[in-house]
């Protein structure tokens, strides 16, 4: 269904978009190309592809798991205004 050049102006007008008439046929050409992409995408027959995580086959790299940093805990709790069984504590914002 291709659009016209009265949806065009009406999506301008509901984005609050000043567009000349020449504006508007060029955008009507150019949505009217996206949707003909779209329709001819739709008709391949694709139940045979199996989906793809990625464009190119690659895999991604993984590294052990386990704590590099140094645990800084009571540092940071020492640090802090108010603290109570190892949480902080902050000003009540919202009655």
């Amino acid at each position: 269904m291709p659009l016209v050049l009265e949806d065009v102006q009406r999506v301008a007008n509901l984005a609050r978009i000043e567009i000349s008439e020449e504006e508007a046929k060029t955008t009507l050409d150019q949505l009217n190309g996206i949707f003909n992409l779209i329709e001819q995408m739709q008709a391949l027959d694709t139940s045979t592809i199996a989906p793809m995580f990625h464009a190119q086959d690659v895999m991604q790299r993984l590294r052990i798991d386990k704590v590099t940093e140094v645990d800084q805990h009571k540092l940071f709790q020492s640090l802090a205004t108010k603290v109570e069984s190892g949480l902080y504590l902050v000003p009540k914002v919202i009655e």
